[in-house]
């Protein structure tokens, strides 16, 4: 299975208006790593350049996300995001080589206006 298929039957699921909610509804008890990494992922898909494969492949990962029945419930205490943060590196790995410096800048903007104690070391590594 490619990372296209893998994501096919996710990406009914997204709309910016769901992501936005889903944000809302849970970013601080989601960690500010899990929600740099979904930003990142929406600010990657904003650019126009971005090949259909790559797209495809985000909405995927963003509609599993937004998904609110998953593998592991968001409720369950320390595991309950594995399997969204498992969906978004998954993702991000597959696109790796479209995620521009501005979107990485953009989401950390968006990112510390939830959490502005936030620095880049805080962040995941692979995707600063």
């Amino acid at each position: 299975m490619n990372d296209k298929q893998l994501f096919a039957d996710y990406q009914k699921y997204f709309s910016v208006e769901g992501l936005k909610n889903k944000l809302s509804a849970i970013g601080k008890s989601a960690g500010a790593s899990l929600v740099y990494l979904v930003l990142l992922l929406y600010y990657v898909v904003t650019d126009s350049k971005l090949p259909l494969k790559d797209r495809a492949i985000i909405y995927g990962a963003l509609g599993y996300f937004i998904l609110p029945v998953d593998l592991i419930p968001d409720a369950m205490p320390i595991v309950g995001f594995s399997d969204d943060m498992a969906a978004v590196i998954a993702a991000l790995n597959a696109i790796k080589g479209n995620i521009t410096p501005e979107a990485k800048s953009r989401a950390r903007e968006r990112l510390g206006r939830w959490f502005p104690a936030v620095t880049d070391k805080d962040l995941p590594a692979d995707f600063r």
